[in-house]
This record gives structure tokens, sequence and C-alpha cells, in this order.
């Protein structure tokens, strides 16, 4: 790692000195590293948290992604995959459907089940516990994670009923985790801009700590690279931050790359690319950010370099600004993919670990909640 008087050199000391000495780091340290000249700098800080936290495990997982429908009442400028009810493109898919692909593993269950999509206007809560159930009834070892703070609140609107009595609900049909998605940016005025029905983030943030005290997990995220600033990040940050040392059940914090095709923003953003102005996000941008993220959120355990927004290669180089998970197998994904995302929509789990391997890293197959797996596991 660069020696102190180099970090002194770059107006970062006090941050090297915090980051040796496991202290706390200040929004204004987040701000002074998004601002580094030296990219490496700021990611070998990270990979030393990231190493001290978990050595050189890499963790994936053999999951399967399940997007029921997206027919969705809001209308986010950055979303490529929402449709209006029987609009072209629309799909949702029947209760077979999603038991049916949940089930099609090769008869090796997969660890995770994750299934989210749009606000469905007519979709009730007790059609989706119907579901669980079923799905814990046949796949019982498997971790159910479902829906994002924003569909929980839209059932609690939906149902008339609150968001506490929803969340119970679902962990009582086998809902171990929420996903996480939803968070976007909770600046306001950047949120009134890109989402402006979407809860705000200080509603997002309750929710959450509502889960995690009923005992439910869940993951975090922020939506990167479109009309935010770099003191919106960190704010971003330090409010999950805070909301972790409340509630502590966040496992994971996901940070997400805008796709800029197939959606309103983009649109906008590229007319303005052309007039000069280039628009925020690139390749070293998503692993500054990555690597601040590590750096910024010492109470949250995992970051996640999430290979179908960020790209595999992009993914694999997370691993050293800071990442020590890559997701999973996937299976199917048409969230990230209708907005532009390149990527394949699988990978298996030989291709994963030889990812990881590449890297230098050790690979750690795990179930949803960052549980290891044992060799010779029913569920690989």
């Amino acid at each position: 790692m660069f020696n102190h008087a180099y970090y002194a050199r770059l107006g970062l000391q006090a941050t090297y000195e915090r980051v040796l000495a496991e202290e706390r780091l200040t929004p204004e340290d987040g701000e002074a590293l998004f601002a580094c000249p030296d990219l490496h700098a700021v990611g070998a800080l990270a990979l030393y948290a990231r190493t001290r936290m978990h050595g050189d495990k890499t963790y994936f997982v053999r999951n399967r992604h399940i997007n029921y429908s997206n027919v969705c009442v809001n209308q986010c400028r950055f979303c490529a995959f929402r449709r209006d009810t029987g609009a072209t493109g629309s799909f949702t898919l029947s209760k077979e459907d999603i038991i049916t692909r949940a089930l099609d593993d090769g008869g090796h269950p997969f660890a995770e089940i994750h299934v989210v999509g749009g606000c469905h206007p007519d979709l009730r809560l007790d059609w989706f516990e119907d579901i669980f159930r079923a799905l814990k009834k046949l796949r019982p070892q498997a971790v159910l994670k479902a829906f994002t703070v924003v569909e929980i609140h839209h059932f609690a609107q939906r149902e008339r009923r609150n968001t506490l009595e929803v969340l119970q609900r679902l962990k009582n049909a086998g809902i171990a985790m929420l996903t996480g998605g939803g968070a976007e940016i909770f600046a306001p005025d950047v949120r009134k801009s890109i989402c402006p029905e979407k809860i705000n983030g200080e509603g997002y943030l309750r929710i959450a700590g509502e889960a995690h005290n009923l005992g439910i997990a869940g993951n975090c995220s922020m939506l990167f690279g479109h009309v935010e600033t770099h003191q919106d990040r960190v704010s971003h940050l330090c409010a999950l931050r805070e909301q972790q040392d409340k509630s502590g059940g966040f496992e994971c914090f996901i940070p997400l790359p805008f796709q800029s095709k197939n959606n309103i923003l983009a649109e906008e953003l590229a007319d303005k690319a052309s007039r000069g102005n280039p628009m925020a996000d690139s390749g070293l941008d998503r692993l500054r950010t990555i690597a601040v993220s590590r750096l910024l959120l010492d109470n949250i355990p995992h970051i996640k370099a999430y290979w179908v927004m960020l790209g595999i290669k992009t993914a694999q180089a997370a691993l050293h600004f800071g990442a020590d998970d890559l997701d999973g197998t996937i299976m199917e994904e048409r969230i990230g993919h209708m907005a532009g995302a390149e990527e394949v929509q699988a990978l298996d789990r030989r291709e994963l670990e030889n990812m990881i391997r590449d890297c230098g890293f050790t690979p750690v197959n795990r179930d949803a909640l960052f549980n290891p797996l044992p060799i010779g596991s029913d569920i690989v």
C-alpha cells in the first residue's frame, strides 16, 4: 500500500490514519476520497479494509432471480423495465410460472430464490403469500429473498395496512430477506427528479429498520452515475450507515450503476453529453464508488460487485477495490438487461469460481444470508 507521506501529499493524511486505526470515516473523508486524483490510492485503502474484514474470501451464491412482472404504478425516469398494464412488452407471471422457475434447478436446489418486480396495481399480498408458502414446502432449505422496501410500501398502501403488518405476514409466509433495491439516491431534489412517486429516503430507512427489528435481514443499494453529485452519494452512504447502527440488519450493500439505454433519463443525459456535458458514469467512477462505499460503510459486512450491471471485467476488478461478493448464477435477469446491460443472463458455479480465482481470491459458496455452505450440501 502507498505510504503515509504519499497520502499526505494527496490531502488524505487524516483519512489514511483513520483507515489504519479502524476509526470511522467522516463525510468529509468520503468527499475527499471521491476528489482524490489517484484512484489506485483510494483502491488500496479499500482493499486494506476489505482484507481486514474478509481476508482473501470472495462470496457467491447459486441463486435464481424471478422478475414476476414489469407492470408498475410508478414511473421512474431511469427505469426501462416498467410498463403499463396491457402495454406492449408488459408481462405478469402466473403462480405456476413462478414456482416452475424456482424448481428448475437441475435437481440441486438453489440456495437463494430472489423475487422482485414492479409495484403491480392488482397483485395482492395474499397471492404472494400462497406462492412463498408453496416454495418453502417444496424447497425448505432455500432462503427466500423477496421485494424491495418500495414494494413493501406499495402493498401497505394498496391494501390499507401498515408496513409492519405487511412485513410480519411475509415473514410468516417464509420470507427471510428483502432484496435491497429501490433506495436509488436519498437526496430529496434528486429523488424528486428521477423517481418522484417512490417513498422518500426517510421512509425507505424506516421500513428497512422495521424489517430488521422483525428479524428479516436485507441488502441496501445506491443508484449512481446519473444526475447526483459525489456529495449526494456520500450523504446516501452515511444515511445507510446510521440506519445500520440503529437496526443492524443490512447484510450487503449493492452499488448499482445507472444503465443508460431505453429510458427517459438516459435520453436526456445523452442529449447533454452531445452538447459537451459528459455523463457521470464511467468504469473508473464505478470502481471509485465501490471503494468509497467499502471505506464509509464500516458496519455493513459485505459489498457486492453485481456483475450483471457492472460487467464481468469491472466486477472482477472491483474485488481489488473493496468488493467481496459477486452475487450469483442469477439464471434470468430482466431489469438491468432491459436498460442496456450487455452481460449474459446466467453464469454457472464453475464460471463464478474461476472468475474469483483468476483475481487471486478464494471462492466461498454461500446462501442468501452469507452463511458458507458446507461441501457436499444438497444446496450447491
